[in-house]
């Protein structure tokens, strides 16, 4: 596990500065109205890659994002995103291009300001940051997921093989169904992780999906982060 930056602070629409997030039975009594910058989420817990550990097989390495579905500045490739929809805990997560279907959990943070994983046991099973904006809402979502745990691949083990226009479909507790449009899938070294270009704060609704990848060490685990960057472009229910 690497050390994880911590949270940056809250900046609320009109640009003014809060605090980071307060202790986790606080923020369970608010629901949150701002977008929300976060750092963390690069260093979290997903990326020992024990079960390529175990497998000795270079085969088994999930798939990596081309060059050719990195983000295209010109913004040629842009869609129009579609209006915001109020705030709701999502539920789950779908992704048919790569046969995901899994509930979500709330993570939340850790004691080092780092934020917290799903319980690695449970491979189908991914989460959202809890105290920042719902998928859906104006401003960056965040969800991550386990590429692999003991047993073999695990939620977003095959994410690196999404390609731009592919669609995520979130569920939400207010019975909508949040429909976003992948813009870009990249590959970064944990090194030199982009905490603003990934967490940073948005003027539409846009998701970011993030697990482990760039490479496999057998001595220090996955070497970056895969993520996904998409924006809403539709609802229903």
């Amino acid at each position: 596990m690497h050390p994880a930056p911590k949270p940056h602070s809250r900046t609320s629409d009109e640009g003014t500065e809060r605090p980071a997030p307060e202790p986790r039975r606080v923020r369970a009594r608010r629901r949150r109205t701002a977008n929300v910058a976060i750092g963390g989420v690069s260093a979290l817990a997903l990326c020992a890659g024990v079960w390529l550990l175990g497998s000795a097989a270079d085969a088994d390495a999930p798939p990596q994002p081309t060059a050719a579905e990195a983000a295209d500045h010109t913004g040629r490739d842009a869609l129009p995103s579609a209006p915001a929809l109020p705030a709701a805990n999502p539920t789950g997560i779908r992704i048919p291009r790569i046969d995901v279907d899994a509930p979500l959990m709330d993570l939340h943070l850790t004691a080092d300001g780092s934020l917290d994983v799903p319980p690695a046991g449970r491979s189908n099973l991914a989460g959202w940051y809890g105290a920042g904006t719902s998928p859906g809402e104006r401003g960056t979502a965040i969800v991550a997921g386990h590429v692999d745990n003991a047993e073999g691949p695990a939620v977003f083990y095959a994410l690196g093989a999404l390609h731009k226009g592919d669609q995520v479909e979130v569920a939400r507790a207010d019975g909508r169904t949040a429909l976003f449009t992948v813009d870009a899938v990249e590959v970064y070294d944990s090194r030199a992780f982009p905490d603003e270009k990934v967490y940073g704060a948005a003027s539409r609704p846009e998701l970011r999906i993030i697990t482990c990848g760039g490479g496999y060490s057998k001595k220090t685990g996955y070497l970056g982060n895969v993520v996904v960057f998409a924006h809403l472009t539709g609802s229903r229910g």
